[in-house]
């Protein structure tokens, strides 16, 4: 009888002993995971990372970036400047643009140049005035050129007419006036003070 009991006694303990170890593992696990078992994420823990990137700004304002101005058609056009250099019209939409139709041996052209000269790299930034070249010899449109130091505004060679013909442009000189919108606003004859004018006045609309 005493043996019997005995034995009863050691099983109790043995599995005593064994709930305690388990207990041990749960609670070491709960700790490495930082969740108790079956229960949400420990409080404070960071939240997880969605991998998005954040969204661009722009550096100066810290605003998003605007979206680039749509190209209206009559600024889907291109050509090479007397320069060499490829001339997209493409990146002047969304601002007033002044294209000059001239030709190196015309005496009204030449007398406008000098407004041109004088007034375009004032409004280059938010009036770009381009000069569309024909009706001459490339020799005599770079002679024209450095003689009124035109060199700092654009001027394209359209020798073959090209532009001219798509603006139907049918002698010189002529301002073709084209709003922030891609509307053509002028097109004809204007003089140096009428040019001053009008480039200022679209400059501050």
């Amino acid at each position: 009888m005493r043996i019997g009991m005995a034995w009863t006694g050691a099983r109790q303990l043995r599995r005593a002993a064994t709930a305690g170890a388990l207990v041990v593992v749960l609670l070491g696990a709960a700790a490495c995971t930082g969740t108790a078992p079956g229960g949400p994420a420990a409080a404070g823990s960071a939240p997880a990372s969605t991998g998005a990137a954040p969204a661009p700004t722009d550096p100066a304002t810290g605003a998003p970036p605007a979206a680039p101005a749509q190209v209206p058609d009559v600024l889907r056009f291109t050509g090479t400047t007397l320069g060499g250099a490829p001339f997209d019209a493409a990146q002047l939409a969304g601002k007033p643009v002044v294209l000059w139709f001239w030709a190196p041996w015309c005496a009204t052209c030449a007398s406008q140049a000098w407004t041109v000269a004088e007034v375009a790299p004032r409004y280059r930034d938010t009036v770009p005035i381009v000069g569309v070249a024909g009706l001459g010899e490339r020799k005599a449109m770079k002679e024209f050129v450095t003689e009124f130091d035109l060199g700092d505004t654009p001027q394209i060679e359209d020798s073959k007419g090209a532009l001219w013909k798509r603006f139907k442009v049918t002698e010189q000189s002529i301002f073709v006036i084209i709003d922030r919108n891609g509307t053509v606003v002028h097109q004809g004859f204007l003089d140096g003070e009428a040019l001053t004018a009008r480039v200022a006045a679209l400059a501050g609309a």
